[in-house]
């Protein structure tokens, strides 16, 4: 994704592994990667089910779109390189929660295919799951709890994803919620159904 600058680094091994990391936990550590448009619902969804697992007793963290983009991606904007870089250095952080026996959930409008591709690279196979949050535009735009939907057609905001710019929405997604026609607990439990049938809690 991104060319490695410094020459004079060195990785650690850790004395302490996952799979430790993860038998204290009591389960494994998981990257639920939440995408959609945006007003589709993956803030919510992601949330919900952070408080259901954290209920549980279960080690999570929730990474959001607009909290990261307000620290460790407040220098970057909405240009094509700049939601691949925002997409790659979450993809980072999302990876050492997870190696950490941390569930994960990372709700992002991530609009590219390939930068999600690429976080997927990125951590061992089955500790990426993809949840692709399927709203059609008409119901995200009746949402728009932000009024960004609003603007974007006002021409107040470029490059809106579903507007000006594409979403190239998931092709073999692990789990797709109908957030047309379901509400918000019933779909946190259909990813909690899937975390449990597939032995990550």
């Amino acid at each position: 994704m991104t060319e490695q600058k410094a020459t004079n680094v060195t990785l650690h091994e850790h004395l302490v592994s996952n799979e430790d990391r993860c038998k204290v936990a009591g389960h494994k550590g998981a990257v639920l990667w939440f995408t959609g448009l945006s007003a589709c619902g993956k803030s919510t969804i992601a949330n919900e089910v952070d408080y259901k697992l954290n209920g549980q007793g279960k080690r999570t963290y929730v990474l959001d779109g607009d909290n990261v983009r307000m620290g460790l991606n407040k220098n970057l904007g909405f240009s094509a390189d700049d939601r691949t870089e925002n997409i790659r250095r979450i993809g980072e952080v999302a990876r050492l929660f997870a190696d950490s026996g941390t569930i994960t959930t990372a709700a992002f409008i991530s609009p590219y295919r390939a930068d999600r591709d690429a976080v997927r690279a990125l951590l061992p196979a089955g500790q990426f799951i993809e949840i692709y949050v399927n709203a059609s535009l008409e119901t995200c735009e009746a949402r728009d709890p932000k009024g960004l939907y609003k603007k974007a057609r006002a021409g107040e905001i470029k490059d809106f994803t579903g507007i000006h710019d594409p979403y190239e929405a998931p092709e073999n997604a692990e789990l797709v919620l109908d957030a047309d026609n379901k509400g918000i607990e019933e779909l946190a439990n259909e990813v909690i159904a899937y975390l449990e049938s597939n032995g990550i809690v």
